[in-house]
């Protein structure tokens, strides 16, 4: 029993799809890598493999060797350029990762391949799916790790609320100089009691949608921050929103700087 098999045509695939791997390998770990050094990883990756599946070579486990431990390194260290260190290593898993993900993609799409031509497009849509996928997951992340809880002190009185760390909160005590936060009005009502809220002060402030405003000034006896790092602010400043800060579920928008 023997198979026809179409160099080119096979190498063409596998250009492809190594190409695309890279490139979603690329982009995980954020490589400066240009398009000109990921083509030239995988034009060496698919004929790498054109290669080895050419050598009459008996033994599979040393295909198998060659296939993963000789073409998939040279092709991660010419088409990304990364040093022999944890990024390497970080490389080379994620191009699996990448790989299962655009099979799997590529795999739902292949019932319907018919011919030729409808094999690359449903390659090229299976490459952007896993690239949205990606740029979802990692919005996702990025959105965990500025979200954080904070217990909030004042008069005797204590309540938790969910925050999050916004870099473009920029807010400061035009007197003091000190960075104030942003609490919603129904959480500083809850921490009070239900007593009327008087700041001490009104703070100016900008936002998208109003060009200027003022809120009212606060301050508390004291604010821990629920991160990794335990944080604890002693009299830190809030500015009350009268507004919900956030459609998210966000009680608080934290002021980086105090951090």
């Amino acid at each position: 029993m023997y198979y026809e098999l179409y160099i080119d045509i096979f190498f063409l695939v596998n250009f492809m799809m190594d190409y695309m791997m890279l490139s979603v390998t690329g982009r995980m770990l954020r490589c400066t890598a240009t398009r000109g050094r990921i083509c030239l990883g995988a034009a060496l990756g698919a004929l790498g493999t054109c290669i080895v599946v050419a050598l009459p070579i008996p033994h599979m486990f040393i295909k198998f060797i060659l296939f993963h431990g000789v073409v998939n390194i040279l092709m991660i260290k010419t088409g990304l350029k990364v040093r022999w260190d944890r990024t390497f290593f970080k490389a080379y898993l994620l191009l699996y990762i990448s790989g299962f993900l655009l099979g799997g993609v590529f795999t739902y799409f292949h019932r319907y391949v018919r011919y030729a031509g409808m094999f690359f497009a449903f390659a090229i849509i299976s490459y952007y799916l896993v690239l949205g996928i990606w740029s979802l997951v990692s919005y996702l992340a990025r959105q965990e790790n500025y979200r954080c809880d904070v217990m909030l002190y004042q008069g005797g009185r204590a309540l938790r609320v969910t925050a999050v760390i916004d870099t473009g909160n920029a807010l400061k005590d035009p007197v003091t100089a000190q960075p104030v936060s942003i609490l919603d009005q129904k959480a500083v009502r809850d921490l009070c009691g239900g007593d009327r809220v008087k700041g001490i002060r009104f703070i100016p402030y900008h936002s998208i949608g109003k060009a200027e405003g003022v809120m009212p000034l606060i301050r508390l006896d004291r604010m821990e921050v629920l991160k990794r790092e335990h944080k604890v602010i002693e009299s830190p400043y809030v500015a009350v929103c009268e507004e919900p800060v956030s459609a998210d579920g966000y009680e608080m928008i934290l002021n980086p700087d105090i951090l």
